[in-house]
């Protein structure tokens, strides 16, 4: 009862602690996320874009999180030298100091070691927040804070022994009015039994469930078919796998342990498996230490006479684990009537694998009309999926359907034009564009041609590019067209 607004603060905060300590593991339930996106007749459009947003999710509990933790330790720290300052000889089993002044310098150390072991823990090493979570739950095991388990024989104010009401109100009373509230025994208190596990054990067993599910479903490596080198340092991987099924615009977690064996990266799908061709493959750039190594363990150093031209390598290949595929916004692509799908770079990968569907003939989609903008540097990223573009163009023309494809290609440097100057690749030719695209005349364009529809807008690329598309898809639209944006993230 000493310890004033410091015991408010600190019990407010823990409830808070508790309650976003059990909603962070959800949005890491892949394999959950993605079993709801995919059940159409359980979740809506509108369902599942919250889903898309289950990163931003976990980060803003992972963010409620240190807040919350900063103040819930610094709230039991004020309680530190309150219990120090406000020693009770009445009630000695309430103190947490076994004289006055211990704890001032002993709890405080304590708990200050508690705060930064708990945020290294939560920040540095996600791997291990098991062990936070462990403390977490077993914290309150040292019964600092109590309460009183005998309040009908010993209710507050009552008359020790030895105690009269002279003391208390400094006026006489009746001898039997100071017999009635004389204490009939001494008070008792209790610890107060930790209830976190009560919060984070339902979604801590369900995030361990899933990702014993995942690692049976990951255990076996899978087969690399074929590696190819293509231009601007980017590697495509063909694979096979036993019973691995995919949707479009889905991704999976690749893991090789000739590399590291406790790195995990996602990557997306740009092929998926058909009842032709079991195969299913990924672009991935070499960018950082991970796929550097990876690439050098998969393919030889590139002769600088293949620099342009794909290069099939045929040898020995590192053992290889993949888990998934998990859920991600560019499988809501065949959802809409109108897509528009943007890509920045080697953000392509999630629309090459919409472009192959077209391709092999996948239906049961709602999509009428497609609009395909991707943007790179240099003209030679082109050729990671000339040959696609240009097939899905040919059968379209085929098919009597040249309006289902709108393709825009935009190249940032002008120097290198002539690169792309083969006969096979001339309807890429007629749609290349120099410079960067013009977006509000872009979508005013689409609005017009779309009236009173709604258009799904998926990019991946750049933050400037998603930020400019985010804006233009918020802002009203005077021929009636609504834009919704989505954003491709891996969670």
């Amino acid at each position: 009862f000493y310890l004033k607004l410091g015991l408010c603060i600190s019990r407010a905060s823990a409830s808070v602690l508790n309650l976003n300590c059990s909603l962070v593991l959800l949005p890491m339930c892949r394999s959950l996320l993605t079993f709801v996106r995919g059940t159409h007749t359980v979740s809506s459009r509108e369902t599942r874009r919250l889903l898309d947003k289950s990163k931003t999710f976990h980060v803003a509990c992972g963010v409620a999180i240190c807040i919350f933790s900063v103040v819930h330790v610094s709230a039991h720290l004020v309680n530190v030298v309150n219990f120090s300052v406000s020693y009770s000889d009445d009630f000695p089993a309430l103190n947490l100091a076994r004289f006055r002044g211990e704890v001032r310098h002993k709890c405080l150390h304590i708990r200050t070691l508690y705060l930064l072991s708990n945020y290294e823990i939560f920040w540095y090493t996600h791997n291990l927040f098991i062990v936070f979570y462990i403390i977490l739950m077993v914290h309150m095991v040292g019964g600092a804070l109590k309460y009183q388990t005998n309040l009908e024989v010993h209710p507050p104010g009552c008359l020790r022994a030895n105690q009269s009401s002279t003391e208390q109100q400094g006026k006489e009373l009746e001898q039997g009015e100071d017999e009635e509230r004389r204490c009939r025994e001494e008070a008792h208190f209790q610890p107060h039994y930790p209830q976190t596990w009560l919060w984070v054990s339902g979604p801590l067993c369900l995030y361990c469930a899933e990702r014993f599910y995942r690692y049976i479903r990951s255990c076996d490596p899978v087969t690399i078919v074929t590696v190819i080198r293509h231009p601007c340092d980017v590697i495509e991987l063909r694979m096979l796998k036993k019973n691995f099924k995919a949707r479009p615009g889905q991704y999976i977690v690749l893991n090789c342990p000739g590399v590291s064996s406790f790195e995990n990266h996602p990557f997306t799908l740009t092929t998926c498996p058909t009842e032709n061709k079991k195969t299913f493959g990924i672009h991935l750039r070499v960018v950082g230490d991970w796929t550097e190594r990876f690439t050098q363990l998969l393919v030889p150093e590139p002769r600088i006479d293949l620099e342009i031209l794909p290069m099939v390598q045929q040898r020995r290949y590192p053992k290889l684990y993949v888990d998934g595929p998990f859920g991600s916004p560019s499988e809501e692509v065949f959802n809409y009537s109108v897509s528009v799908c943007v890509a920045g770079g080697i953000g392509v990968t999630p629309f090459a694998c919409v472009l192959h569907a077209l391709l092999d003939g996948w239906t049961g989609f709602r999509l009428q009309r497609l609009y395909f903008v991707w943007v790179c540097r240099e003209i030679q990223s082109f050729y990671w999926f000339a040959e696609l573009l240009c097939a899905v163009h040919h059968k379209l023309w085929q098919e009597n359907r040249p309006d289902y494809f709108n393709l825009k290609l935009y190249v940032s440097q002008a120097d290198i034009l002539q690169g792309m100057s083969e006969d096979k690749y001339r309807p890429l030719t007629s749609r290349l564009l120099v410079g960067r695209p013009k977006w509000k005349l872009l979508f005013d364009e689409i609005g017009k041609t779309n009236k009173h529809k709604r258009v799904g807008v998926f990019c991946c690329g750049p933050k400037g590019i998603s930020r400019t598309l985010h804006r233009l898809c918020n802002s009203a639209r005077s021929s009636g067209t609504t834009f919704e944006f989505n954003k491709e993230s891996f969670s």
